[in-house]
């Protein structure tokens, strides 16, 4: 008899630890794939802020680059501006300062007689302001001498400030020597050249 009963308890402990250690297996088992779960998804948390950090650096990196390179481009094109308008200023001011001399004179001299020359030319009328009307009159019409005889005039008009401009064969299109004009198309012939010699300095 006490055999048996030793029997039926080692058989209660031995089946109780058996339960007793899947139990624990199972729970082990459970823990250890939950604590991969965690480790995953943290990783994955992980990876997906490391991947925005940089998607975001890269943004913040281009968005620099984007915006020094516009800056330079702003300081280049304010410079060439400023380049540009110096550039007129210094040829209207150059302008202005022949326009107002004598040298005058002796331009409109020179252009008549190239006019005049031509034999397709029958009549000249050389337009200036009164200003210089008064200031040239006599001496240019004693320049163009002969000239005045084939048909070079002398016209006033107020209408531009300085220079002269040239009425060839009573046509309606006159050839513009005004400062403005010259002014104009001296700044349009420079400034290409202007804005070139800037390029291959960059």
């Amino acid at each position: 008899m006490e055999i048996q009963l030793q029997e039926l308890i080692d058989k209660i402990r031995k089946d109780g630890v058996g339960v007793a250690q899947a139990e624990a297996e199972k729970i082990l088992n459970s823990a250890q794939a939950e604590a991969q779960r965690i480790i995953a998804e943290a990783q994955a948390e992980a990876d997906k802020i490391l991947t925005n950090a940089k998607n975001e650096n890269n943004r913040i990196v281009k968005s620099s680059e984007d915006a020094i390179r516009q800056a330079g481009r702003n300081l280049l094109i304010s410079f060439r501006e400023s380049v540009t308008r110096e550039l007129e200023a210094i040829i209207s001011e150059s302008t202005e300062v022949v326009y107002s001399s004598q040298l005058l004179e002796k331009i409109i001299i020179n252009v008549v007689e190239r006019w005049s020359d031509n034999p397709e030319v029958q009549n000249l009328t050389v337009i200036l302001n009164n200003d210089d009307i008064k200031r040239f009159e006599k001496t240019l019409i004693a320049s163009f001498k002969e000239r005045v005889k084939k048909g070079v005039t002398l016209k006033a008009n107020d209408n531009f400030d300085g220079g002269f401009r040239i009425i060839v064969n009573d046509d309606a299109v006159y050839y513009d020597y005004s400062e403005e004009e010259v002014v104009e198309m001296l700044s349009n012939y420079l400034s290409p050249k202007i804005a070139k010699l800037m390029k291959e300095a960059e």
